[in-house]
């Protein structure tokens, strides 16, 4: 079943982690979040939101040559996991299912900047598209379930309009 997803305008970059924020806070453990986007789209300081939502203290930098970072100090553990670098063979050799389906690591949530390189996925997705233009940020979100489309439901975009997270 195809559920509705949702499009926001996020005028800055603090909007995008304020997005992200709520989804730190919001999002239950085993939830992915496959982002894709252009550079400078938005989907690192997306992560860095959700981190900071998570109430995770460590800076959340982007794991563009190490590839995984792991957070564990928040409400849930965040899995930051970036495959811009990376081709199809590589990234399949990274066993990345280990982290969505938590069967070495605790279940947590996990971010997969550049996921439309993945060849395999998780069943259950949260898709995050972030596109930048000269009037700001979009991000489109399209949820897998049903838990997910009543989440995002909830979601106000006055929260995104305030200027601190």
């Amino acid at each position: 079943m195809a559920w509705q997803g949702v499009e926001l305008r996020l005028a800055t970059a603090v909007a995008t982690a304020k997005l992200g924020y709520w989804l730190g806070r919001s999002l239950p453990a085993g939830t992915v979040l496959l982002l894709r986007g252009n550079l400078g789209s938005g989907k690192t300081t997306l992560v860095q939101g959700i981190g900071q939502g998570l109430g995770i203290s460590e800076t959340i930098d982007s794991p563009t040559f190490t590839l995984i970072n792991e957070y564990a100090s928040g409400r849930l553990p965040l899995y930051h996991i970036d495959l811009y670098r990376l081709e199809a063979a590589s990234i399949d050799a990274l066993y990345l299912e280990t982290y969505w389906d938590a069967t070495e690591v605790a279940p947590g949530i996990v971010a997969i900047e550049w996921s439309d390189k993945l060849n395999y996925g998780p069943e259950q997705p949260l898709t995050i598209d972030l596109t930048y233009t000269a009037q700001g940020r979009q991000a489109t979100l399209q949820p897998s379930t049903e838990a997910q489309a009543h989440l995002l439901k909830t979601l106000s975009t006055d929260e995104l309009l305030v200027d601190e997270v």
